[in-house]
Parts: structure tokens; C-alpha cells; sequence
């Protein structure tokens, strides 16, 4: 147990550090080309954060862990809304550019529709399932890298910071940054597990809490750091990236690599507890983030402190329950 702990401790370092200098790096570029930080956030940003729900869920998938691959990705898209996200809005309200983000949240809904479709039609993902996804994921970054060119300005009337540094300078932080990330959260999870393990947690609560959010750690790192350095719309933007990368990258590669059906191993009233409150809770979170923003053009502290109530409330039903 004391060795987990102390690779446990280690992860966490990692990913501190490798947020830091993913930010830097994903900033630095966004200003170099006058992309919107918050297209970055979508885009570049999301992918590299991401990176860890990729290689837990298609291990888990190829494995056969069907509890993990499904936990994975609707847990932290949860822990990614409700809890990362909502830390953003509650300390630092802002306007957004709901504009930019017409993009990112329309490939949400639509993939959010067709999981929901197979979750309840089928009760399972079949790998043609996951191939759509995957198209998903290819369009939707052909359409956002097309939207960031379209968007760079060419005119170099003032010379920033960023224009002076090295172009190589931002590509080391952040693809260093990148690479640190997903050791530290591969650490965090791995060790995690075994603490977890060692306190008698059940695998679904494991997928759907611990590794959730150990996968999900280096969104929250880069938010705080994001915080930190006054990049609240990088934050955003790559939360909601995020969340779309679950569905269609983590969720289409798990269920192409090896299609799964619904686990079942928690009940309410006789009901797959995945259908009665994973799901319906993944819609709420998502609502209570979307439809007021862009009905108001910012975040809202009010939405962050309800989003951190509803996810202390599932933690505790997870334990609890």
C-alpha cells in the first residue's frame, strides 16, 4: 500500500507540471496564429488531456473489462462537467463565445443521442457503433482545424512575446506537457486502483469515481492552471472538447477494439442503475452547462456551485447507494 501511495503522490507531480507546460505551449501557439484560445481548448488542448481515457478504456476494452470502458468515459465526462468545469464557473464567472462553440456542442449532442440510442435500444455497443464514433471524431476535427485557419489572421501589425519565442519552444512545452500528463494520470490510475482495492471498492464504483477521475485529473490541472495564469475560455473550451472526445475517441475506439454491452452489476428497483441515473445524469450536467450559457453568452457561478452539489451528491450515491 506505502508503494502505491508514493507512485500515487508521483503521478499527481507529474501531472501538475505537465499541465503547466501544456498551457504555456497551447497559449503560446493560439496567440502565434490569432486562434481563439477557446478553438484551441477544443481542439488541441482536449486531445492531449485526453490522451489518458484513450489508453485506460481500449486496455480496459481489449481486456475484456467492459466496467471500465463504459465507467471510464461517462464517469469522467461527469467529473469532467460537474466537478472541472464547475470549479472554472464558481471561481471565475466569464462571457463566452458561444459562436465558437456552436461546433464542439452540436457533435456532443449528436453523439450523446446515438450512445443513448444504443444504451437503451440495445442494452449494448456494437463495434459498427464505435466506427461511427470514430467518423465522428474525423469530422469533427477536419471541421474545427478548417474553422481555426479560416480564423487566423495574417496581419502582423504588432509583434507580441509569443511571436518573438521560438516556434519550437511552444511545440516542446506542449507536446512535453502532453507526455507528462499521460504518465502522471497512467501512475494515478494504476495506483489508485490498488489503494481503492485495498479499501474493498467494487470495480463499477472504481471505473465510474476513481478512475473517472484519475483520468480526468489532467483537465482539472489544466483548469486550475488555466485559472492561474487568466485563461478561463481555454478552460471551457476544452471541457466541452473533452466531453466530446469521450464519446467519440475514448468510447468509439473502446467499442471498435471490442464491442460491450451495459454492465449490470448495480441495481435500483430492479433497473440497471447505468440507465437510471449514469445516463440521465450525464444529460442534466451537460444541460445545466450548455443551454443557460449560451442563453446568457457566459458561465454563471450559480451553475458551477449546483454542478459541484450534484457531484458530490453521485459520489456519495456511488458509495453509498
Amino acid at each position: 500500500m506505502l508503494h502505491a501511495i508514493v507512485f500515487f503522490i508521483v503521478g499527481l507531480v507529474l501531472l501538475i507540471k505537465g499541465g503547466d507546460w501544456f498551457v504555456d505551449g497551447a497559449v503560446g501557439i493560439a496567440r502565434r496564429y490569432r486562434i481563439p484560445e477557446i478553438l484551441i481548448g477544443a481542439t488541441v488542448v482536449s486531445i492531449g488531456t485526453t490522451i489518458p481515457e484513450v489508453m485506460v478504456s481500449s486496455i480496459a476494452a481489449f481486456n475484456g473489462q467492459s466496467q471500465t470502458a463504459y465507467g471510464n468515459a461517462i464517469g469522467s465526462i461527469v467529473c469532467n462537467t460537474s466537478l472541472i468545469c464547475a470549479i472554472t464557473m464558481a471561481f471565475s464567472p466569464t462571457d463566452v463565445d458561444t459562436k465558437t462553440l456552436k461546433l464542439p456542442v452540436a457533435f456532443f449532442v449528436c453523439a450523446t443521442v446515438i450512445y443513448t440510442f444504443c444504451a437503451y435500444y440495445f442494452g449494448a455497443f456494437f463495434r459498427v457503433t464505435g466506427i461511427i464514433l470514430l467518423a465522428m471524431f474525423a469530422i469533427y476535427m477536419f471541421l474545427s482545424v478548417k474553422k481555426a485557419l479560416s480564423t487566423t489572421s495574417s496581419d502582423t501589425e504588432e509583434t507580441t512575446d509569443e511571436d518573438e519565442k521560438p516556434l519550437y519552444k511552444d511545440i516542446i512545452l506542449l507536446v512535453g506537457g502532453a507526455v507528462l500528463i499521460a504518465l502522471g494520470a497512467n501512475e494515478l490510475v494504476d495506483n489508485g486502483k490498488v489503494i481503492a482495492a485495498g479499501l474493498g471498492v467494487p470495480e463499477s464504483v472504481i471505473a465510474l469515481t476513481f478512475i473517472a477521475l484519475g483520468t480526468s485529473l489532467p483537465e482539472l490541472v489544466t483548469a486550475i492552471t488555466s485559472l492561474i495564469k487568466k485563461h478561463s475560455s481555454l478552460s471551457l473550451g476544452n471541457i466541452i472538447g473533452a466531453n466530446l472526445f469521450n464519446l467519440v475517441l475514448v468510447s468509439g475506439t473502446a467499442i471498435t477494439i471490442r464491442p460491450f454491452s451495459i454492465p449490470a452489476e448495480k441495481h435500483i428497483s430492479g433497473m440497471n442503475a447505468s440507465l437510471v441515473v449514469d445516463i440521465p445524469l450525464l444529460f442534466l450536467v451537460s444541460a445545466i452547462l450548455i443551454v443557460p450559457t449560451f442563453i446568457k453568452g457566459k458561465v454563471m457561478r450559480w451553475q458551477g456551485v449546483l454542478l459541484l452539489c450534484i457531484y458530490l451528491s453521485y459520489c456519495v450515491f456511488q458509495f453509498l447507494g
